[in-house]
């Protein structure tokens, strides 16, 4: 029996790296010997189900040394053969895992517009207990294929990070232009998310690498310019004002253009008019200070030219005679009514309360 105890099984060298090897072989020929290295467990698996499972060391295929096995003699082959699934699976962290993708597209309710997100990173993956994982994945993901394991857990983190985000973002817990800064406690919610659900497969993310969730550029610069006109108005106290000032900024780079600026003159004066009008709906529809007028009787007086007593010439300002008659232009006395004593002008001829004639006019 030398001779069966020539055949070796174990992971080829470049088959080191993946998580989970199968064996290719179904016939596995007794007394043959599985190296099982320090970061690895073997397991046979009949029907879906594990039969039994080998430790780090050098074992011998034989029911005298695992006396599970003798359940899976091949009786045609004169009981010289096993007929089961061998694998091997790797006990060591795989780091270095790619994820990444569209989240979806969440409403944020500072803002209240709808934006999509994006994350992109790394993860580390382990298997939490390598009879589980083959229990629960064997029929359900290609385990032959060295990245459909690390693909559909990554499928999983994503799934689970758009749940943990869309909850923090909903509960006013995290701003979606501030997702940057909270990704430590991003990370551990969507760690915590994932690893519940990747339990029953006997596998856990011990640890995620450098991620980013980010807008699309498109939704990033709106969010950005509805932030910045939201804080103006802030400033401005109203929405038309903030407009006004808006368009009369787009006047005065019309007008350092030569009326050919970015908004036009047209925006300008229209700026100035929203401008008048919020500044009257301040002011309770009244004007001002910087816009009100002065009044006529606001105004200083100006200097009167005086006027003959004589011939009734209007002379000019500082004129001390008549340029028409020559008398002197001093102002001349008060008249009074000798009837009822009130003072009439200069020029009367009738007292303007009683009708008396005025000596003189």
């Amino acid at each position: 029996m030398a001779w069966f105890e020539r055949e070796f099984i174990a992971v080829p060298e470049d088959r080191k790296n993946q998580m989970v090897y199968k064996w290719p072989d179904l016939n596995i020929r007794r007394y043959s010997r599985v190296l099982v290295n320090a970061d690895e467990m073997a397991l046979f698996v009949k029907s879906g189900q594990v039969v039994t499972a080998m430790g780090p060391g050098r074992h011998r295929v034989d029911a005298d040394e695992l006396p599970v096995l003798g359940a899976l003699v091949d009786r045609a082959t004169g009981g010289n053969f096993y007929r089961a699934e061998l694998y091997f699976v790797s006990t060591r962290e795989a780091p270095g895992i790619k994820f990444g993708g569209r989240l979806a597209d969440i409403f944020d309710p500072v803002s209240e517009q709808v934006v999509t997100l994006r994350a992109f990173g790394e993860f580390a993956l382990s298997v939490r207990d390598p009879r589980e994982m083959l229990t629960a994945l064997t029929g359900t993901a290609d385990l032959a294929d060295p990245t459909r394991v690390q693909s559909w857990s990554g499928d999983l983190l994503l799934k689970s990070m758009k749940v943990a985000v869309t909850q923090g973002i909903s509960a006013g817990n995290w701003q979606v232009l501030g997702l940057s800064a909270q990704l430590q406690p991003i990370e551990s919610a969507v760690m915590k998310q994932t690893n519940i659900a990747l339990y029953e497969y006997g596998l856990r993310i011990p640890r995620m690498g450098n991620f980013d969730i980010s807008l699309d550029p498109e939704d990033a610069e709106r969010i950005k310019r509805l932030a910045k006109d939201v804080k103006y108005i802030q400033l401005a106290g109203d929405f038309q004002r903030y407009a006004a000032g808006e368009l009369a900024l787009g006047a005065s780079q019309g007008f350092a253009h030569g009326g050919h600026g970015g908004h036009g003159m047209d925006g300008g004066f229209l700026g100035a008019a929203l401008g008048l009008g919020a500044i009257q709906q301040q002011t309770g529809g009244h004007p001002s200070p910087w816009q009100r007028q002065s009044s006529p009787a606001e105004l200083p007086a100006a200097e009167a030219q005086p006027a003959c007593a004589h011939c009734h010439t209007t002379n000019p300002v500082g004129a001390r005679f008549c340029t028409n008659c020559g008398n002197p232009l001093t102002p001349p006395a008060p008249r009074h009514c000798t009837n009822c004593g009130a003072e009439t002008a200069p020029a009367a001829k009738f007292c303007g309360s009683c009708g008396t004639p005025v000596s003189g006019g």
